[in-house]
């Protein structure tokens, strides 16, 4: 059973600021934000959010870049139990007016530089304010500036009760790729169950610097950058987006970050680069963290060849489980593997029926422990669909080898079933990483005209490369069963990913089912 020192987030703050209050909690470029500042700046915005008529169980949306008020927000909605929903900043209009009915937020803290998708979101929605992050120019009584709190409308800043453990903090909507996104329901416990998790596993200290440049509406950024650090009484270096990616490096190097979290696209870009020597000198990286999709082996190999002064370790997890599941160990690696789950998480591996497998056998991964989400909001047939006995299903197939180190096979919809023949898409796309001169890749079926399923591969080439498709199915046919060889090969300039660098995979299908892929 997992000992929770905290009840909500705020209690964080709230302890950081009397342990240590001059300690800088947060930087951003040449702004340094002190666990004093921090807390102040949370009250100011509460108190705000409670003149704004916010109450307990309201829900605040947010849709916010990598910022301080974004960080403030989070927290000063929690304090006064106010439930967050931080939305994808890369969604369209329609997306944004579909979530914000759906979770029925009265409020909305909004970037201007996303002002062209939601400026009208007022008037199709619930939402009775805007609150804009930064200058904004067309204010008036239902859009205000966070620059313009003024911290002297201030009372007592100590509030009469807060939040507690088992009341919902967060909505996360996931990414709908089939169909619409759902919000998946967190409650602090199972939040601060991943930071507790966290702390452990990675054995983070209060001298740690965590940088911060992928989304941070992200499950992945939120839990293990934004709320992580503060957990831990460390500090997080804010970068407000991963382009250019020379201004995340300098960051990392003039700010001392002591741990990086990415994806792999990102990583395997870290490996093409050429990375000036002073900073492969200098770096003061102790522990890379890879998540949001699987890595190669070769990537990892690579990768912790070329940093040899860091590790490189690899976590897996799912929005609906808070998000992380499990990671491997610092001082135990197994490539291919996730490692095994957090601390007070049970995994198993099972049949259709749900029924366990033995050690070694290739089935669904399910979960349970204090991560697991409290259903999807407002679809309680889809919650029962995916929470059985306590037990999330993940939908993803895996197997566990006899010391718990999980192996992720594949997507359990991403599963190719050729003539009776279960065919692991992830195998074949391991192969294809290894063939030079390969960028990414995906493998997909497509069902064909006896309905059976065809093996296509997409293959984006690295920059001024040109691949030949014999070789490559040469290739494949030394390492791979016949059954399990692409019938077809499709070379691309660049594969659809998601926010975290995650093939897209339904994108693919749908453009060969239009038609946009011809041989």
């Amino acid at each position: 059973m997992l000992n929770y020192k905290y009840q909500n987030f705020y209690e964080i703050i709230q302890n950081n600021e009397k342990e240590n209050p001059k300690k800088i909690a947060l930087f951003l470029d040449d702004k340094k934000i002190s666990n004093l500042k921090l807390k102040q700046d949370v009250d100011t915005f509460a108190r705000f959010l409670e003149f704004s008529g916010i109450k307990k169980g309201d829900r605040v949306a947010m849709i916010v870049g990598n910022s301080i008020e974004f960080v403030v927000s989070l927290f000063a909605i929690t304090k006064i139990g106010a439930i967050a929903v931080p939305i994808n900043t890369f969604l369209k209009k329609g997306e944004f007016e579909y979530i914000l009915n759906d979770c029925e937020a009265k409020l909305l803290i909004c970037s201007p530089s996303f002002s062209k998708e939601t400026k009208d979101l007022i008037k199709t929605t619930k939402i009775q304010k805007i609150v804009w992050s930064e200058q904004y120019d067309d204010l008036d009584e239902n859009n205000y500036s966070f620059a313009e709190m003024d911290a002297t409308a201030l009372g007592d800043d100590e509030p009469e009760s807060l939040p507690t453990l088992d009341e919902l903090a967060c909505i996360i909507y996931t990414s709908g790729t089939t169909g619409k996104p759902k919000g998946a329901m967190l409650s602090y416990r199972n939040i601060l169950s991943n930071s507790i998790g966290a702390v452990e596993v990675f054995e983070v200290k209060k001298s740690d610097r965590f940088v911060v440049f992928l989304p941070m509406f992200h499950s992945f950024t939120l839990s293990t950058s934004v709320l992580l650090p503060l957990f831990a009484g460390s500090s997080m270096v804010i970068v407000k987006s991963v382009f250019p990616f020379a201004k995340v490096l300098k960051q990392v190097l003039l700010k001392r970050v002591t741990v990086f979290l990415g994806v792999p696209t990102l990583y395997n870009a870290l490996l093409k680069a050429k990375i000036p020597w002073y900073f492969m000198f200098f770096h003061k990286v102790r522990l890379f963290i890879s998540g949001g999709a699987p890595l190669s082996e070769a990537s990892l190999n690579q990768f912790n060849n070329k940093f040899k002064k860091s590790k490189l370790i690899e976590g897996y997890g799912l929005s609906e489980a808070s998000p992380v599941v499990a990671a491997n160990l610092l001082n135990k690696q197994k490539p291919l593997s996730v490692g095994p789950a957090f601390p007070g998480y049970e995994v198993k591996i099972v049949n259709e029926e749900m029924l366990e497998l033995p050690v070694g056998d290739i089935g669904e991964i399910i979960v349970k422990g204090d991560n697991v989400m409290q259903g999807y909001l407002n679809r309680p047939d889809a919650t029962d669909e995916v929470i059985v006995n306590g037990w999330l299903k993940t939908e993803d197939l895996g197997k566990v080898d006899d010391e718990g180190f999980i192996y992720i096979v594949d997507r359990k919809k991403d599963l190719i079933i050729s003539k009776g023949i279960n065919i692991y898409p992830r195998e074949i796309e391991e192969w294809l990483a290894k063939f030079e001169g390969v960028e990414s890749v995906a493998v997909v079926g497509i069902k064909n005209s006896s309905g059976d399923e065809d093996v296509v591969a997409f293959i984006q080439p690295k920059d001024d490369v040109v691949l030949d498709e014999l070789k490559i199915k040469q290739y494949l046919k030394k390492h791979l069963a016949n059954f399990k060889l692409p019938k077809t090969i499709y070379f691309v300039e660049e594969l659809p990913k998601n926010a975290t660098g995650k093939v897209l995979k339904r994108v693919l299908k749908e453009q060969i089912a239009k038609g946009d892929f011809s041989k």
